[in-house]
């Protein structure tokens, strides 16, 4: 399974390793690092429906949940 956040969408990013400044002056070895979100895999209950849901969410996104509610947020994910 993809690496992404279920509510956010965020995923993984590729990028460089040094600093434009590093690049100028030193020796640059070659290669792309990875950068991986914060993803939580956690069991939010959702009142409203009287369930629990299992979903991987980053930490943004859990404070979207607790800033709009698990309901509403979810419904706009399209997970509920």
């Amino acid at each position: 399974m993809a690496k992404q956040c279920d509510i956010t969408g965020k995923k993984t990013q590729i990028g460089g390793r040094y600093s434009n400044r590093t690049r100028a002056t030193q020796f640059n070895p070659c290669g792309k690092t990875r950068r991986q979100p914060n993803l939580q895999k956690k069991r939010i209950y959702v009142p409203e429906i009287d369930k629990t849901v299992i979903v991987k969410v980053s930490t943004s996104a859990l404070r979207t949940i607790a800033k709009n509610g698990a309901y509403a947020t979810l419904k706009k994910a399209g997970l509920i």
